[in-house]
């Protein structure tokens, strides 16, 4: 008999169980005001989906880096769009879930002004995160950030994108609308970027 395995066991359960704690905390405001550091104004609703009011809107932050088919990429480029950035890993399970309405999301809406762009990270090479993208159909361009430098750039006190997969919004003035921190549906994405499209 081996005590060893019950032990090993045990602790892999005690592991997963502290790691899904911390990404619920991480995803999860109080309700009101989102975490991060500073008075955001930033409200989140039942949804998760954490918006801001039009007047009180941070900057979005300078993001300028080469695509996974190795071609300069810049926010900059799509001011006065609806800019709906997806932070992915090819690794991660939840956002295999979201990538086909995301996908199908970006096509709904590319009429309307919104461009969709990923941050692909964690990936130390890029042919996982291409094939990833032939195998859901996502056609809109990702930044390819392997070690997360993109995502530092989003200063604290921001609804920044801090944990994998998370979305964030920015508005046609280029500013930072609004954001989640879990996995979306098509329904979902479009109660989160629906009102930013409608604004004048």
């Amino acid at each position: 008999m081996s005590f060893g395995r019950p032990s090993r066991r045990r602790f892999t359960l005690l592991a997963a169980t502290a790691v899904a704690g911390a990404l619920t905390l991480t995803a999860c405001g109080d309700g009101n005001t989102a975490q991060g550091g500073g008075n955001t104004n930033f409200v989140t609703g039942k949804g998760g989906i954490s918006r801001v009011a039009k007047e009180e809107r941070p900057d979005a932050p300078k993001l300028q880096g080469e695509s996974l088919d190795g071609k300069p990429l810049d926010l900059a480029d799509y001011k006065g769009k609806v800019v709906v950035l997806n932070v992915w890993g090819s690794w991660c399970g939840p956002c295999r879930l979201e990538a086909k309405y995301f996908a199908k999301v970006s096509e709904e809406t590319a009429d309307h002004g919104v461009q969709f762009l990923g941050i692909n990270t964690r990936d130390a090479q890029k042919d996982p995160a291409i094939n990833f993208e032939k195998d859901y159909g996502v056609t809109y361009p990702s930044f390819f950030d392997p070690i997360g430098k993109l995502i530092l750039r989003f200063p604290k006190g921001t609804v920044n994108p801090k944990a994998i997969p998370s979305t964030v919004v920015v508005d046609r003035e280029g500013k930072i609308a609004a954001r989640t921190l879990q996995p979306l549906d098509a329904e979902q994405l479009h109660e989160m970027i629906d009102p930013i499209i409608a604004e004048k």
